[in-house]
């Protein structure tokens, strides 16, 4: 689904799924820390050379936090986003525009997959 254009609507209709390449934990508070492994050839030498990790972690904020265990690969997007309002209430407005752009940057950076409802 990468590269294609989606427009916001038809988007909601979308079911996100965590990408299996990647590993993730919730701490106590409910935090959310997904682990990438930096694998290949570029990647051993930036180890090497430049002191890269060998697993780069990605450290959630609150409402990705949130929003990261309801992507199950059975929620589409318009029902985390009524789950989402219902717990962060008007703190989550604009809540669509908001929703999509961070699915769709999660998208971008490989660390979920989007496919589309089986109507």
């Amino acid at each position: 689904m990468k590269n294609k254009k989606k427009s916001e609507l038809n988007y909601l209709d979308f079911i996100p799924k965590h990408n299996e390449k990647h590993t993730w934990k919730a701490d106590e508070n409910g935090a959310v820390t997904i682990f990438i492994e930096n694998k290949g050839v570029f990647n051993q030498f930036a180890q090497k050379y430049f002191d890269k990790p060998e697993v780069s972690q990605v450290h959630l904020e609150e409402m990705g936090s949130f929003i990261w265990p309801l992507i199950d690969g059975e929620r589409s997007i318009m029902v985390i986003g009524e789950l989402v309002k219902e717990h962060f209430g008007e703190k989550a407005e604009p809540l669509y525009s908001r929703l999509v752009g961070y699915i769709q940057m999660l998208e971008n950076n490989d660390l979920i997959e989007v496919q589309k409802v089986n109507n």
